[in-house]
């Protein structure tokens, strides 16, 4: 009797054992697969990551963008809108020193701006003489304006033509001075963002980078700026850490 109560007892021992033994087993090949995915979505991850700081131009071309001086805010907003359609855009905007190649997309909303600098309505297009007026964001794109200055060059380049201006000016004005987006007889391309760089809130005033042309692909068509008189209506500068020159929202 008590031989065979030992062997029932060796039995219960010895499936409890080889049940352990499963489910240890069971247990590490479930965490090396866990692993194993995980790895491969780190992986995917990484590489949509590095996709997601390209976007391509007009001509087939991808822009690769430097995130150092961006707010982490202005990072997360570029990434939300990676799949919102966007129109091609009208130009590259470039700037060698400080490393700045942007699209140059229509309009001035926050989207535009998450996604590129913007052209603002009411002044020359792209291509045309006169006065070309791009928008964008002080903790974006725009962030770098802080180290041009008087003397640097800046290329523009539309569908046809890349037109070379250098800065002969840099102006801090109040949000409610439109005079840099008036019609010039000089070409002139003029770039608008909020100050100071890093305030926190609303900026109260406006960072203005005036380059005049200095060569072009062909010759400047004085087109839209031939009317120089005040009847034009241009956007207010006022609104324009929420809206630059109706937008640039700065948190």
């Amino acid at each position: 009797m008590r031989e065979r109560y030992w062997r029932i007892v060796e039995s219960v021992l010895m499936t409890g054992g080889l049940v352990l033994l499963a489910i240890f087993v069971a247990l590490h090949l479930h965490k090396t697969i866990l692993s194993s995915a995980a790895m491969e979505r780190f992986n995917a991850v990484e590489q949509h990551s590095a996709a997601e700081n390209k976007t391509v131009s007009r001509v087939g071309k991808r822009f690769s963008f430097d995130f150092k001086l961006w707010s982490k805010d202005r990072i997360e907003a570029y990434k939300r809108n990676l799949n919102q359609h966007f129109e091609p855009p009208l130009a590259v905007l470039r700037i060698a020193k400080v490393h700045l190649e942007v699209p140059v997309v229509s309009g001035t909303d926050e989207l535009a701006l998450n996604r590129g600098v913007g052209h603002i309505a009411s002044t020359a297009e792209p291509g045309q003489g006169g006065n070309i007026a791009i928008a964008g964001h002080r903790d974006g794109f725009f962030r770098v304006l802080k180290d041009v200055g008087p003397g640097d060059m800046i290329e523009l380049e539309s569908i046809d033509r890349l037109d070379i201006y250098r800065v002969h000016q840099v102006v801090i004005v109040p949000p409610d001075d439109v005079s840099v987006l008036r019609p010039t007889l000089v070409p002139t391309l003029t770039l608008v963002t909020c100050y100071p760089f890093y305030f926190i809130g609303s900026a109260p005033r406006r960072y203005i980078v005036q380059a005049w042309l200095v060569d072009s692909g062909r010759p400047a068509t004085p087109k839209l700026q031939q009317n120089t008189g005040s009847d034009r209506s241009y956007p207010s500068l006022e609104n324009a850490d929420s809206q630059l020159p109706t937008t640039t929202k700065r948190r």
